[in-house]
């Protein structure tokens, strides 16, 4: 059986595909979070930064960053992209494994990442990084289709060479691993929590689409075999109906503040 651990680790393989072809974020975002903790934080903490997908936006709130990323690969071009930035530091190291300034940060982030923390710990991990009052903020895409009928289409795709990442599947959902906003509603270690939602539709052409699916865990873990037949049916699909997928993107901004 793949662990967690493993599966957290496959994303320095495309590293560069990655920074590529995920989307970004509005800048939106950043002004939400700020309006949340209802002042400019004086430090901000990023946990799983990956290549510095939400770290470019976090970096428009003009105060100092700390990305903390787990992956050697994806801190290096994280590291690059920030070159000669004074605000912005890189860590190589696991959320879990790092140790917080004294006191607590205003603002602890996570974009797209904070389901690979250890689920058992993050929350009470979040709280003891947080100053009093001190805010986590975790966001990310939801995919979907602009046209549910190519979705449709695709996901049968899935169901007939890959079941086991077909959205239709249970096993999709990794329901171990995954972040549920429940975590941060009101509790002793956090309260006011805040969702918001941005809406956006992006697209991709299908190679490009392809790449970006490449880019996925679930993806990168299956054998190299299946995962050439898998894309070879969806591109087929794809060109089929006009070779663009609208990706109908919805950012969850998921806000709580610590107690």
């Amino acid at each position: 059986m793949t662990s967690i651990r493993q599966q957290r680790q496959v994303f320095g393989e495309v590293a560069d595909a990655y920074d590529d072809v995920r989307p970004g974020y509005p800048v939106e975002v950043a002004d939400r979070i700020v309006g949340y903790l209802g002042r400019r934080p004086a430090w901000i903490v990023e946990s799983g930064a990956g290549t510095g997908k939400g770290s470019v936006v976090l970096r428009t709130i003009g105060v100092p960053l700390i990305c903390i990323e787990p992956d050697p690969a994806m801190a290096a071009l994280l590291a690059r992209r920030f070159t000669g930035d004074e605000l912005v530091s890189v860590e190589v190291s696991r959320f879990e494994d790092w140790t917080p300034p004294d006191g607590g940060v205003d603002l602890l982030a996570a974009a797209q990442s904070w389901h690979w923390v250890d689920p058992q710990r993050r929350t009470r991990l979040a709280h003891d990084a947080l100053a009093p009052g001190g805010v986590l903020a975790v966001f990310g895409h939801y995919y979907g289709f602009a046209d549910q009928a190519l979705g449709d289409a695709l996901t049968e795709v899935y169901d007939r060479i890959a079941p086991e990442i077909s959205e239709s599947s249970a096993a999709h959902r990794h329901p171990a691993t995954a972040f549920h906003p429940d975590e941060l509603r009101p509790s002793e270690l956090f309260t006011g929590f805040e969702e918001q939602i941005v809406v956006s539709v992006v697209p991709f052409p299908t190679r490009r689409y392809l790449t970006l699916l490449s880019t996925f865990s679930g993806h990168r873990m299956l054998d190299q075999p299946i995962r050439d037949r898998l894309h070879a049916a969806l591109a087929e699909v794809i060109d089929d109906r006009g070779g663009v997928v609208e990706q109908k993107l919805s950012t969850g901004i998921w806000m709580a503040r610590r107690t």
